[in-house]
């Protein structure tokens, strides 16, 4: 058996850090949304024993540290499936530790390649559940969209949809560590929270310009020195006729929201000349189809 899916990236839209919890994790209000930008998996299973990672990327865990491995284990343990050996083939597009959820959609993916491939007909509240046990952003990535997710990341409420809006995403050559920036995090010092009941009425509304003022990360606030090109490319953006700016999840991505493609076409041609790492993409509001594969 042999399957494939697209696995899409995510945006935060806003972040805010609410409080600390008892066991040290911090609860969240965040509203995220996905992109068109994706990782390709394949998944075939065979009757045997073990997992096997292969990616076009050597620094990527090929091993139970992957989530896509504990995606399977999670699934088959759930299902009760015993006695299967799988091959999972992951092509890499989405930067890796840049705040775009990539080992957390790849994760999704295969959970929802796997209920397909098994026809065990697990409905997406099931699929996030078990999602939850693989990390906080995973159980986003099952349905994707527009939504506001709460607690650790696993309190999911559907929104309107964004207005199909042109995205600029770019990655400078850093990346943020996300214990290091929760670490620095003083709730009582934030200077500023992003408005998520404004932000959620212009989802409503449908008002483009009203969501754009409104996107705030406060992991800004809190990077450690030697950041500047945080700010560097935001301000580009901005100066290229984005609506908004700012960094995604604990970063080091920021994006862009753009109405029109001339405009986010010339954010991502000046960003190209100094990063390697840029895409113009779009929201979307689906996942991808799971397609069967010939072996």
């Amino acid at each position: 058996m042999k399957y494939s899916s697209l696995a899409y990236a995510k945006l935060n839209i806003s972040l805010d850090i609410v409080s600390k919890r008892p066991d040290g994790y911090h609860n969240l209000k965040t509203i995220m949304q996905s992109i068109d930008l994706y990782d390709e998996i394949t998944v075939k299973c065979t009757r045997g024993e073990g997992i096997k990672i292969e990616t076009n990327l050597p620094y990527i865990p090929d091993n139970s540290n992957n989530t896509t491995a504990k995606a399977v284990n999670a699934f088959f343990k759930h299902a009760g499936i015993t006695n299967y050996n799988t091959n999972l083939q992951i092509n890499k597009n989405i930067p890796v530790s840049a705040g775009l959820g990539g080992g957390s959609t790849d994760a999704a993916c295969v959970l929802r390649i796997l209920n397909e491939m098994f026809k065990t007909g697990l409905k997406h509240k099931t699929l996030e559940e078990i999602a939850g046990t693989i990390g906080a952003d995973v159980p986003f990535c099952i349905d994707g969209g527009t939504k506001l997710a709460e607690g650790k990341g696993e309190i999911l409420t559907d929104l309107p949809k964004i207005p199909e809006s042109h995205i600029v995403v770019c990655k400078p050559e850093f990346s943020c560590s996300t214990p290091e920036l929760f670490s620095r995090v003083r709730l009582e010092k934030l200077r500023a929270r992003p408005d998520t009941e404004g932000l959620i009425r212009a989802l409503g509304s449908g008002d483009i310009n009203g969501i754009a003022r409104r996107m705030y990360n406060v992991f800004e606030d809190v990077l450690p020195n030697g950041k500047a090109d945080i700010e560097s490319i935001k301000g580009i953006l901005l100066d290229s006729g984005a609506l908004g700016a700012i960094m995604t999840g604990s970063g080091s991505a920021v994006f862009g929201l753009f109405t029109d493609i001339d405009s986010a076409t010339v954010a991502y041609e000046k960003l190209k000349e100094n990063y390697h790492e840029c895409f113009l993409t779009k929201t979307i509001n689906t996942t991808a189809p799971v397609k069967e594969l010939e072996e």
